[in-house]
């Protein structure tokens, strides 16, 4: 099944016959047969027609909204899932602070485990590196974590774990670009915007599967919950920051697929431009599809994240311990 990307400003995506059509300026783009689409990720100023939306809804694929330059702002969805239960078992778990404190702790734990490992493979890869000092560190958060009861606590020991993995990130990079620090908001610098454009990217992921599998996106119990802020996403996307995109960036930048050239600054802001963003998406639908093991099967990267999603749903409904996401 395919993933269309959807760039070409002031396209239209109609629906004809059995086929989409991507047309602008009465030339035609691209034509996909109806039965290969799976999902469709729409940038910038882009219509739809009424007959596309229609099947679109009806056959439940995955319409997903950004800004020109990447900002997730919503998805096309059919009727909400039918698994009530799963919500109201949500919405329960929510009032329950101890609940939410033990969650908080397995995300950021899954986190922080992960970085670990990326910074501790990059070591195995690189011999001349040494990042022992920041691994210790790092160990030494994941044990102050278990001693913490609220969450705002838990949260300020995953601020100063990604401080130090950050550090080492930049290190990380050996092609011309230069890292001082994560901001995530208002990116000032091109790794900064990469980061920014694949969490985007990965946020949408997660709001699909948790959406798909009955969850209320937007109650979460590690961040805050805020008017038209995902949580549930923002927590469990958590566990995939680092395997996917981190690895992506670090990917494209040290292989020089994109290079300080494919940036623009729109009002003091970095983003990609426009070669640059298509090269980022083919690299991240790749990415996407990347078969890993986990237990007996085979699976793609996003097969992976629904199954994290239905795993986070028996954790809810049957109390079963939640294991985020491991990187091998």
């Amino acid at each position: 099944m395919a993933t269309v990307y959807l760039i070409e400003q002031g396209a239209k995506l109609r629906k004809e016959s059995r086929r989409f059509v991507v047309e602008k300026e009465d030339e035609i783009l691209l034509e996909i047969p109806e039965f290969k689409v799976d999902r469709v990720f729409i940038f910038g100023n882009i219509q739809l027609t009424t007959q596309a939306m229609k099947f679109l809804l009806e056959n439940s694929i995955d319409v997903s909204f950004f800004s020109y330059y990447g900002k997730f702002l919503g998805k096309l969805v059919p009727v909400e899932s039918k698994n009530v239960l799963l919500r109201i078992c949500q919405y329960e778990k929510y009032k329950s602070e101890e609940f939410k404190l033990k969650i908080s702790k397995v995300f950021v734990k899954g986190k922080i485990n992960n970085s670990r490992n990326i910074l501790m493979r990059y070591m195995r890869n690189h011999p001349e590196v040494n990042f022992s000092p920041n691994l210790e560190q790092i160990t030494s958060l994941i044990s102050e974590l278990e001693r913490k009861n609220s969450v705002s606590s838990i949260l300020g020991v995953e601020g100063r774990a990604s401080a130090i993995y950050f550090e080492c990130f930049g290190k990380m990079i050996i092609k011309n670009f230069s890292f001082q620090q994560r901001i995530a908001r208002h990116p000032k610098d091109p790794v900064n915007s990469l980061l920014s454009f694949g969490y985007a990217l990965l946020t949408n992921e997660l709001f699909s599967a948790i959406a798909g599998t009955g969850f209320d996106p937007y109650i979460g119990y590690l961040h805050s919950v805020n008017y038209g802020r995902p949580t549930l996403a923002l927590d469990l996307i958590e566990e995939f920051r680092q395997p996917i995109i981190d690895r992506l960036v670090l990917e494209v930048i040290n292989k020089e697929i994109i290079t300080p050239n494919g940036f623009e600054e729109v009002e003091g802001k970095i983003y990609l431009n426009e070669k640059s963003r298509k090269q980022f998406l083919s690299h991240f639908e790749r990415r996407m599809q990347i078969k890993i093991q986990e237990g007996e099967k085979l699976l793609s990267y996003r097969e992976v994240i629904h199954q994290q999603a239905k795993k986070f749903a028996k954790t809810i409904m049957e109390n079963i311990d939640y294991q985020p996401f491991s990187i091998r």
